[in-house]
């Protein structure tokens, strides 16, 4: 593989697993808690709901187990980059020891839910590393270690690592694991369905209403009727004056999976520095293939994202060598302003409507971390976890300072966007290009696909009217201000926007 330009991103995840497909929602129906989002935090959500005998229903815009679970580099860790000694700095060594105690805690339940349903997932324990080759990154390693100690972390500081990478110091978190998400997630969908609980595909939700009961409003117009509504679809399709436009932003990265010329030893590797590279290794045919990921930026925002994928391919090349390259593919996450996911009601107003959003890159951890937390308030049961993740808190310090900076970056987007007269016209695209153009004088997304055939879309984001750029690795259209996804002729491939892109003709 020498270039990614023109080639379909393919997730290994996807390659190596068979999902079981669902039908959409043909009808009204009813049921206790409805789950909007079928990933692995809605599928594990509704597993804990249906073990303490609540009725569910489950629907999913596309395909369960797609998307970010599909994206996911598949480690089940407490150790979330460089964070402990920010956590102790903003919210105090109490809640930074309840962060790590509550993905502590979610990891055993991760453990004891593939051991009570027997699941082959390829559950395997690895030691965690973060590391670095730059002088300030030593002293953040430093502070980081430091950081455990206080909080009580087993750890082990090491000046060299089993892999071949420049390392000045490193800092390993012991006893994490690794594991395959869709066969997990395969074996959770089966035994929720086993415990009554119903899935829909091909069913977006577009709205809630509130009133004489929760109800959840799908595209096809069919209602759920419930008492609680959890949002698990990645960024909340609702927003109940939550402000998680302004209090969120998405971040895009990128994943090799590749078959290397060297032996690859255990362990799992995230360097501090930046760019940031991320290496651990999977199973393909009783063979080692090692995960490249990093190049993180936020979406809509980077290079072209060829250019991500060859930088991942030369940082292979110069540490582990490559023979093959098989798959690779990109994930989306989101990242709240204090690096806290936010979970439980989606405001201070609404009791009975959930969200769990914001998992930053963490995301196969926090899901068993969030059904707890979820089904214990639908329960109305204590949990000593709650108010750090709540989505209603606010810590002023540093909070407010990302919040001014990332709504004065969306506003920048937003505005030069707007400005943008591009030089290009439509009939300048080769097949299977897409490219930002002038149609009738005004800025317009312009694909042409294989056969020749022109797909012309407005470039207004309808979620709140940022410009839309194209995504030249994924073949989409990106938001850079809220990290809305639309494939090539226009249709939602990932919120929070609900509508498609406006289509354009040249007429």
């Amino acid at each position: 593989m020498t270039t990614f330009s023109n080639e379909e991103p393919a997730s290994y995840w996807k390659a190596t697993a068979d999902i079981p497909s669902f039908p959409a929602l043909t009808e009204d129906t009813e049921c206790d808690v409805a789950v909007i989002g079928g990933g692995i935090t809605g599928l594990t959500t509704a597993y804990e709901l249906t073990k303490r005998g609540f009725r569910v229903a489950v629907i999913e815009a596309d395909r369960i187990l797609n998307g970010t679970t599909a994206g996911t580099t598949a480690k089940i860790t407490a150790q979330h980059d460089f964070i402990y000694a920010d956590l102790i700095q903003q919210i105090g060594l109490t809640s930074a020891r309840l962060y790590f105690e509550a993905h502590l805690r979610a990891m055993e339940d991760m453990k004891q839910i593939i051991k009570d349903l027997s699941i082959d997932c390829r559950l395997i324990e690895q030691d965690a590393y973060l590391y670095t080759n730059t002088e300030s990154g030593v002293k953040k390693i430093r502070s980081e270690q430091e950081a455990y100690t206080k909080l009580g972390i087993e750890h082990e500081l090491v000046k060299e690592l089993p892999v071949p990478v420049d390392c000045r110091l490193g800092l390993a978190m012991k006893n994490q694991a690794q594991f395959h998400p869709l066969l997990y997630g395969a074996a959770l969908v089966n035994e929720i369905v086993k415990n009554g609980a119903r899935i829909f595909e091909q069913t977006a939700a577009i709205d809630i209403k509130k009133e004489p009961q929760p109800e959840v409003v799908t595209k096809n117009r069919h209602g759920i009727k419930c008492s609680y509504i959890v949002c698990s679809s990645h960024f909340p399709f609702y927003d109940g004056g939550g402000l998680y436009a302004a209090r969120m932003y998405a971040s895009r990265s990128y994943v090799l999976a590749v078959k290397p010329k060297q032996a690859y030893p255990d362990g799992m590797y995230l360097s501090i520095d930046k760019p940031s590279r991320s290496l651990r290794y999977t199973d393909l045919n009783g063979e080692k293939l090692v995960l490249v990921g990093g190049e993180s930026h936020k979406t809509g925002q980077g290079k072209e994202m060829s250019e991500h994928y060859e930088a991942l391919k030369q940082f292979a090349e110069d540490t582990i060598g490559v023979e093959s390259i098989p798959y690779h593919w990109s994930a989306q996450d989101l990242v709240t302003i204090d690096k806290i996911p936010f979970i439980g009601p989606i405001s201070g107003d609404e009791e009975h409507i959930l969200a769990a959003t914001g998992f930053k890159k963490w995301g196969m951890t926090s899901s068993a971390l969030a059904a707890k937390l979820l089904a214990d308030h639908i329960q109305n049961k204590k949990n000593p976890f709650s108010g750090l993740f709540i989505p209603s808190r606010f810590h002023a310090d540093p909070g407010l300072k990302k919040l001014i900076s990332y709504n004065a970056d969306v506003a920048k987007h937003l505005i030069s966007g707007k400005l943008e007269r591009p030089d290009a016209s439509p009939e300048t695209l080769r097949p299977g290009e897409g490219k930002i153009v002038t149609v009738n004088g005004k800025r317009a997304g312009a694909y042409k696909d294989e056969k020749g055939c022109l797909h012309l879309v407005d470039t207004t984001c309808t979620h709140l009217g940022c410009e839309v750029e194209w995504n030249d690795g994924e073949r989409t259209w990106d938001c850079p201000c809220h990290g809305s996804r639309f494939t090539p002729d226009g249709g939602v491939a990932e919120g929070p926007a609900i509508k498609p892109l406006k289509r354009l003709s040249q007429d």
